[in-house]
């Protein structure tokens, strides 16, 4: 048997840093300050307030359920060491070297949490792909994009709901709005915001030329409750209804149920058209128009902090962030982390997290 001494102090060194980073003794705290809330009989009199710490406790929960699981496997392992050691006992060599490289590979997805820095990382995330130049091939291009996305949620095990999509003329789609639910999916997104960049020949034409094409990809946080921050008056909306034209699956309506809310003192559209109802698509959209308006908000502050500061080289809007090179070679690369793959199919079947990963690190070394 290997000598396994250094693996497992490494994987002690890193639970504990784990546990600072995590704060979990914080945590701990939090919870039973919590416990006794989630029994008050009167808890459920104000729904939302119920909602929100049932999900603040689970959260909380899952890390130190997870914290104190990886904790009691380390020890295992630590024990079942030492026993071999001393037994000179070379069987449990291949269960040792498993439960070494199971713990390292754990720890590897745990310390990603250390790279959310965001203020609302951990949300929810509405999300937008919009076809843009190039024709066909963008439209195409952004329901590419879509796909890729749904693959990726179906992997980490997120949820996506698909709110609304606009069909292209001849392929594709012109726009998609989607949330998309799971823990720090906002912060994961918040890489693949920007313009993305195809390159490949292309399939809509007769000569079978190379065609560069773009879609954009808007993500902002999802607020369940944004009562607080954002006030939308009913009069600075307009409200069209009409009817679904997507292929939505069996729940999408034939009635004008589908919803259109235009911003107007900001021009900001939301539509949404999956839902069970007229009034339940309204109230989707107005979720998804509070989010953006949210979001519009804290960049303009933002914005008013930066000029302040002086002129900041910053990658924003508009700017291409990423490459999807499908001809004369396979690259995708990323234009802010310079992270880069051959493998363009798993790039386009969801396999997302290294360039994640990647953008997290570069963004938290950019605010240094």
């Amino acid at each position: 048997m290997r000598d396994l001494s250094e693996d497992l102090s490494a994987l002690r060194r890193r639970l504990d840093e784990a546990a600072a980073y995590l704060d979990i003794e914080t945590t701990r705290k939090r919870l039973v300050e919590l416990e006794p809330e989630l029994v008050r009989p009167d808890l459920w009199d104000d729904p939302e307030r119920a909602q929100a710490v049932g999900r603040e406790y689970a959260a909380l929960k899952d890390d130190v359920d997870l914290l104190d699981g990886l904790g009691a496997r380390l020890a295992d392992a630590e024990i079942l060491y030492q026993l071999a050691q001393e037994e000179a006992d070379d069987s449990v060599a291949g269960e040792l070297e498993a439960a070494v490289g199971g713990l390292a590979s754990e720890l590897s997805l745990l310390e990603l949490r250390s790279l959310f820095t965001g203020e609302h990382d951990e949300l929810d995330a509405v999300c937008e792909v919009h076809a843009k130049d190039g024709g066909t091939d963008a439209q195409d291009w952004a329901e590419m994009l879509l796909r890729m996305y749904q693959r990726w949620v179906e992997r980490r095990g997120f949820a996506m709901e698909i709110d609304e999509v606009n069909l292209g003329q001849e392929a594709g789609v012109l726009s998609a709005t989607f949330i998309i639910k799971g823990r720090y999916a906002n912060g994961l997104m918040a890489s693949e915001r920007g313009v993305h960049r195809l390159v490949r020949m292309s399939p809509f034409d007769s000569q079978h030329r190379r065609q560069t094409s773009f879609a954009a990809v808007t993500v902002v946080p999802f607020f369940e409750d944004l009562t607080g921050e954002v006030n939308i008056d009913e009069k600075d909306l307009r409200v069209d209804t009409y009817r679904s034209s997507s292929a939505g699956g069996q729940h999408v309506n034939v009635t004008d149920s589908a919803v259109r809310l235009t911003h107007l003192p900001t021009g900001l559209v939301v539509s949404c058209q999956n839902e069970r109802s007229q009034h339940q698509n309204k109230a989707r959209a107005m979720q998804i128009l509070a989010a953006r308006l949210a979001e519009r908000a804290r960049e303009e502050r933002a914005a008013e902090i930066s000029a302040m500061a002086g002129p900041k080289a910053q990658i924003g809007w508009g700017s291409q962030i990423r490459s999807y090179v499908l001809a004369p070679f396979q690259l995708v690369k990323d234009l802010r982390t310079d992270y880069e793959t051959g493998n363009v199919a798993a790039v386009l079947d969801g396999e997302l997290d290294p360039f994640m990963e990647a953008y997290l690190r570069w963004r938290r070394t950019s605010r240094q």
